[in-house]
């Protein structure tokens, strides 16, 4: 019996190890993607969910800063990732914070929309969310607020981090009604979806080795 499980632990491959500086590139690549997709949706008037869907809904009632906002939300959220998650993840976290409050600010004087469809806008913002929030969350990184949550439960219970985002998102878009119309809210949760579905689909424990 011990040959036969020494024999299938040698088939299991090692998780690799991240050095520095992809950390530093898939931090800087995945804060950049989210920023464009956060761009597109502040340009069609939509709103995402999370401590970003919550710096959307005070932008658009109240005409404050989204990076200020969004960046002060996430401030009471480090207690918990470094108390669940690390001190390495808490400083990688903060880090993207931080870059994706100065590339939400930044970008628009880099890029402009001359036609911008709230379709695309949904879909396409959506993506490139996921797509960068999946790059943080292989490198043990996240976007703070919910995010630190939401992969807290994934590692201690198992729950899918895609599925209890949505659950989260959905809230935060339902909370917009007071502020924004129907058409507005129904793009937003198909902008939701999409970003949440890219998550639920690609980030599954086991399937992705290194860490």
């Amino acid at each position: 019996m011990n040959a036969l499980a020494d024999a299938a632990a040698s088939v299991i491959p090692t998780p690799a190890r991240h050095r520095p500086h992809e950390d530093v590139q898939a931090l800087f690549t995945g804060t950049l993607f989210v920023a464009l997709g956060v761009v597109m949706f502040r340009h069609a008037g939509l709103l995402t969910g999370g401590t970003a869907g919550l710096a959307f809904l005070l932008h658009y009632a109240m005409g404050w800063n989204f990076s200020l906002v969004f960046f002060l939300i996430n401030l009471p959220f480090y207690g918990l990732a470094l108390q669940r998650m690390g001190w390495v993840f808490t400083l990688k976290t903060f880090a993207a914070v931080g870059l994706l409050a100065a590339f939400a600010q930044w970008v628009p004087y880099w890029i402009t929309f001359g036609k911008l469809s709230t379709g695309f806008a949904a879909v396409a913002g959506g993506l490139l969310m996921g797509a960068g929030m999946l790059m943080l969350f292989r490198h043990r990184a996240s976007l703070g607020g919910f995010n630190v949550l939401v992969l807290w439960l994934q590692e201690r219970h198992g729950w899918r981090a895609g599925r209890v985002q949505m659950v989260f998102d959905g809230a935060i878009v339902l909370a917009a009604l007071a502020w924004m119309d129907g058409w507005q809210i129904a793009w937003s949760v198909v902008g939701a979806v999409v970003l949440n579905m890219t998550l639920a689909i690609n980030h599954r424990p086991g399937r992705y080795m290194a860490v």
